[in-house]
């Protein structure tokens, strides 16, 4: 029996998955890859640990961290969710881990665990990989794909594209049919220069508030002050929910900050209690937030309260606009910075094109597309390729004969 000849475009994630699940019996398989190296976005992630997963096991919950894709994605989740994903790879000698903030990842914190297994299993299929092989052009003639690259022709019975949100690779979907959401940036830090924030990169705060007046939005959870302004969990989820809107404002815009996660009432009152019980304590020395010595001392250098001046002179007037700073400060941000490596984009082929009983496309027959180049995207922790392997794993099902 002469069998089906399968080229997956893309080695990453998703393309790597799809062919360690590919029955060898019925298929030949090649993966074409343009860069030098595969899964090389699997080799940066988690710096460097690989954030396989999330341990978030109900379709309906799991879903709520997609920003674009949450409807599409419950049927793909209920099919393949975190604990298949988990079961897959330990049953292949890679042990996971979860850790205290649920994320995944393999027990020997290098991603390289998770690399190797891939590879294994793709060779043990019998399956090629060609590196350096950047697709020119895919035509169908009668009942066969021929793909044109700069290392040769190639054709193809079945395609599978996962290469990922790379302009020219969502460019050829779209010269084949396919309508494209124009690609823009999600999961990016903002850029902000203010007095307050200059001298302490690297600060956190573990229970902030960040909302965006103008987009009536707000995130909460951990936020960081870098080199370049703010990011953390509750800047970058901010950035993925609102990636489009903030791409039309170019960036420009204002958020206001509650760097403690409290009300103005209940901040009062802490203060207030301190202020009754430690009166001769210089402010400069007085632990009353879940604050760093230097944020504390730079906030009150920024209101002009001299760190010195002990609690029972703080005159009311003095503590609400030291409390207004800390609750609702606002900034101007001007830019954005992407977050690492693990740059994620907002946009690519339209969902409505696709039919997510088995990622086949509706206007591409024996076509499959899947991972990043679909407009699908994701917070960070892991839920980037926790879509991958699933949608990967439905089209290795569906091309297997197990629906």
């Amino acid at each position: 029996m002469n069998k089906k000849q399968i080229i997956i475009i893309g080695g990453g994630a998703a393309g790597f998955f799809c062919a360690a699940n590919i029955d060898p019996a019925k298929y030949s398989v090649t993966i074409l890859e343009q860069n030098s190296d595969v899964l090389q976005k699997v080799k940066i992630s988690g710096g460097g640990r690989c954030n396989v997963s999330h341990a978030c096991f109900d379709p309906r919950e799991l879903v709520k961290f997609y920003p674009r894709g949450n409807k599409e994605l419950i049927s793909v989740f209920s099919k393949f969710q975190p604990g298949d994903t988990m079961e897959w790879f330990e049953s292949r000698g890679v042990p996971l881990k979860i850790e205290d903030d649920n994320r995944i990842f393999p027990v020997s914190n290098a991603s390289q665990s998770i690399i190797n297994c891939l590879k294994k299993e793709v060779a043990q299929n019998g399956f090629q990989v060609h590196t350096k092989t950047t697709v020119k052009e895919i035509k169908k003639e009668n009942n066969t794909y021929l793909i044109g690259t700069n290392n040769g022709n190639f054709s193809a019975d079945i395609i599978i594209y996962t290469t990922g949100s790379s302009p020219k690779s969502v460019q050829l979907l779209e010269h084949l049919g396919h309508q494209l959401v124009a690609p823009v940036p999600s999961l990016f830090t903002f850029n902000i220069k203010d007095e307050l924030l200059t001298h302490l990169p690297g600060t956190s705060f573990p229970y902030a508030e960040v909302s965006i007046p103008q987009l009536k939005t707000e995130e909460t959870g951990a936020l960081l002050i870098t080199h370049w302004g703010l990011s953390g969990p509750a800047i970058l989820k901010l950035s993925a929910w609102k990636a489009r809107e903030l791409s039309e404002v170019n960036y420009q815009f204002e958020i206001e900050v509650n760097f403690i996660g409290k009300t103005l009432y209940e901040a009062e009152a802490l203060f207030l209690e301190f202020k009754q019980q430690h009166p001769k304590k210089q402010i400069g020395q007085s632990k009353i937030f879940d604050l760093t010595h230097r944020f504390w001392n730079q906030l009150l250098d920024s209101v002009h309260i001299h760190p010195e001046k002990q609690m029972a002179n703080i005159s009311g007037k003095e503590m609400r606009i030291l409390l207004e700073n800390l609750c609702r400060k606002s900034f101007k941000v001007n830019g954005k910075s992407t977050f690492k490596d693990e740059f994620v984009t907002a946009g690519g082929v339209a969902l409505k094109e696709i039919n997510f009983k088995n990622m086949a496309s509706k206007k591409l027959e024996n076509f499959y597309i899947a991972g990043e180049v679909l407009n699908i995207d994701a917070i960070t922790g892991g839920f980037n390729f926790q879509a991958c392997w699933s949608e990967a794993w439905l089209i290795a099902q569906e091309l297997n004969g197990f629906p």
